[in-house]
């Protein structure tokens, strides 16, 4: 599971010629002279993050890094098609419009298009990357037939007899008519959540079909279960179901063949045996598509801990599919700050304890917690589904039973939350949207130690917490079973942050941080995180829904003792917190509840969790909330470019050195990987 919180230099010279982030990137800079920000389009900022150590590190690690960074990169074609079935033709058209078109590039049309293209690329397909709707372009359809027409006809993503303006007439009602395939993911009640989103996990089947085909092939007495339909696209053929897998000669095989190339040298260069033998089963993995074999993976990956360098790479995360089992793609590359990890492992070494002391029915809580490990990384790549938009917090593998029998590994993202945090400094939202001095005092002096602190504990020990009752289905919350796995993370962090635990293993000097996390979190989820989200929308992600329905649940069960207080000053809406102690109790109430909603696998209870706190906007709040935000000139979503790695070979070819330049250019970036990483067909 992962935790998120929330200019490219083009040249033209004829065709475009886009300069590339080697190039136009900056060597390691003073951190006072170093830009963060890179590029600024719509609710989009993008940044850039640094490498800190990475010039420390052996000759062996750089290259191991070097070349499991490049299977990062190899499967970006792999999330383009999971979320959407057109989005590689509508992707290759773009960049060859930008490479080749001969019209006027300095209309008013064209930067529409352009802004355009960042959005698509930013988001990996047409529909927005946080809230899943389709965007559709700033400029009209007839105009797109004009930039098509002028394309170089050979860099187009033709099929057998098409031509330009048979692709132009093809896309432009994907793309431009706001009503066809309007959501990549849709988990309205009441709907036909398969048919109704537009993400390419299924075709020709609905939703009712897809539950019953899984509930036949699944044991739900198996101790042990395989995360079924994982890693494969359900499809119907003559009226019977049948899952195609993504593997090695199979689907996205082309791609998945360059991953494999790539772990195979990683594989060679490993720093530890244990390393290599993980590295063998998820590259037979990707061969077999065997479900078991993941398994065997992610129990010898889960217990191999203490590394310096490491990774995630594969189909793991579910937020992409409306019911919760197909995975998309994913990877990054990190390697451990050493000095920050201190802080993590006083908070594994007390893993026990917590669990121990959780507010939780005994019963369901583990006994023993087993393999708990966590660290504080720099990462070093993103790609797939952590890219170019990043998590802060990972917790990993996601199967209950092997987090139960092997354990997890949890990871708090250094780099890139300093990277957000640089940018924050000084916007000016804290003075718009905090209470009084006193709350703005508190985030200024320890914001960012408990934004660490609750990531790593949401991470660490939250998600690594509890257990499922005897003979629970792991998928039988469905659609609300992200939000709820959020909730339960995000609660157990924030019940133990007011702990007096957290002082006496030195994790914190007093409970002003604690106070300083509960403060953002109450005015975050029930003020700002709505600034994400269009007028009129409901609440789709599944952070934003966990978040949106702790804060509603705790505010309405202590209405009668006023532990949260809101406040209308100046025309302006303010939340103020009056006990800080009952609203701990009221996390630990709630967090009791949702572990027996997973635990006992109680969708009803769930549902009406998420839907009745989680899901709806006041709207009078939400237009106020924007227009407050609006004022501040700020983006409310972030992202990255990756740093450019280049290898240094001594004569014989082997690689002695890997040498790090930052990418100050987004589009270049963007157009560089369509180049170099793009192995699947359009069609």
């Amino acid at each position: 599971m992962k935790k998120y919180l929330l200019i490219g230099t083009i040249a033209f010279m004829g065709t475009a010629l886009f300069t590339s982030c080697g190039r136009a990137g900056e060597k390691a800079a003073p951190e006072a002279e170093f830009t963060w920000e890179v590029d600024r389009f719509e609710d989009i900022s993008v940044l850039k993050y640094r490498l800190p150590g990475f010039e420390q590190l052996t000759a062996g690690e750089k290259e191991f890094i070097y070349y499991l960074s490049e299977a990062a990169l190899c499967g970006r074609d792999i999330l383009w098609d999971q979320n959407f079935k057109h989005n590689l033709v509508i992707r290759k058209t773009i960049e060859a419009i930008i490479d080749t078109y001969a019209g006027d590039r300095e209309s008013d049309e064209f930067k529409a298009f352009i802004t355009y293209a960042k959005r698509v690329f930013f988001a990996n397909g047409i529909h927005h990357h946080y809230s899943n709707d389709k965007f559709v372009p700033g400029f009209p359809a007839d105009y797109f037939a004009i930039l098509v027409s002028g394309t170089d006809e050979s860099r187009l993503p033709l099929g057998e007899g098409q031509d330009a303006a048979v692709l132009a007439s093809m896309l432009t009602p994907v793309m431009f008519d706001p009503s066809l395939y309007a959501r990549k993911i849709d988990q309205s009640e009441g709907i036909d959540m398969i048919t109704a989103s537009a993400n390419n996990f299924y075709e020709g089947v609905n939703q009712v079909e897809v539950e019953a085909y899984y509930a036949s092939v699944a044991d739900p007495a198996d101790p042990r279960p395989v995360s079924w339909g994982l890693n494969t696209k359900v499809v119907k053929t003559d009226g019977k179901m049948t899952e195609i897998p993504w593997k090695s000669g199979g689907m996205y095989g082309l791609a998945i063949d360059r991953i494999i190339y790539w772990l195979e040298k990683a594989r060679g260069v490993a720093l530890s045996e244990t390393q290599k033998n993980e590295l063998d089963l998820l590259i037979k993995y990707y061969r077999t598509a065997d479900l078991k074999t993941w398994d065997e993976y992610n129990v010898v990956w889960a217990g191999n801990t203490g590394l310096s360098v490491d990774y995630i790479n594969g189909f793991i995360e579910t937020y992409g599919d409306p019911l919760g089992m197909k995975a998309t793609w994913e990877a990054v590359v990190d390697y451990k700050d050493m000095e920050a990890s201190k802080r993590t492992g006083k908070i594994t070494e007390n893993a026990q304890w917590f669990e121990d002391h959780s507010p939780v029915d005994p019963q369901y809580r583990k006994e023993k917690v087993t393999g708990v490990a966590a660290s504080v990384i720099n990462v070093a790549m993103l790609g797939g589904d952590c890219y170019p938009a990043s998590p802060l917090g990972i917790n990993l593998p996601n199967s209950n039973w092997i987090r139960t029998e092997a354990g997890s590994k949890s990871v708090t993202l250094a780099n890139i939350t300093d990277a957000k945090d640089n940018v924050a400094r000084g916007s000016g939202f804290l003075e718009e949207f905090a209470f009084d001095q006193a709350e703005i005092d508190r985030a200024v002096q320890w914001g960012s130690l408990s934004d660490a602190l609750h990531t790593d504990m949401h991470e660490c020990i939250g998600h690594a917490s509890g257990k499922l009752a005897p003979g629970t289905d792991p998928n039988a919350l469905k659609n609300y079973a992200s939000p709820l796995e959020e909730m339960r993370a995000d609660l157990f962090a924030l019940y133990f942050m007011m702990d007096p635990k957290m002082t006496e293993i030195g994790l914190m000097q007093s409970d002003e941080p604690a106070k300083a996390q509960y403060d953002n979190y109450i005015r975050n989820g029930f003020l700002t995180q709505v600034v994400r989200i269009q007028p009129g929308k409901d609440i789709e992600q599944a952070h934003m829904r966990c978040r949106s329905a702790i804060v509603h649940w705790v505010y309405e069960k202590g209405k009668a003792d006023n532990v949260i207080e809101v406040i209308r000053r100046d025309d302006k809406t303010y939340v103020r917190i009056n006990d800080y102690q009952k609203l701990r109790t009221l996390f630990g109430e709630m967090l009791k509840e949702v572990q027996r909603i997973k635990s006992e696998g109680d969708f009803e209870a769930g549902k009406g969790m998420i839907e009745n706190y989680g899901v709806k906007i006041d709207q009078d709040l939400h237009t106020e909330m924007l227009e407050r935000y609006a004022k501040l000139n700020l983006a409310p979503y972030s992202g990255f470019v990756n740093p450019v790695m280049t290898p240094v070979k001594d004569s014989n070819g082997r690689i002695t050195d890997v040498k790090i330049e930052y990418c100050s250019d987004f589009l270049g970036q963007m157009m560089e990987y369509g180049r170099k990483y793009a192995f699947l067909p359009a069609l």
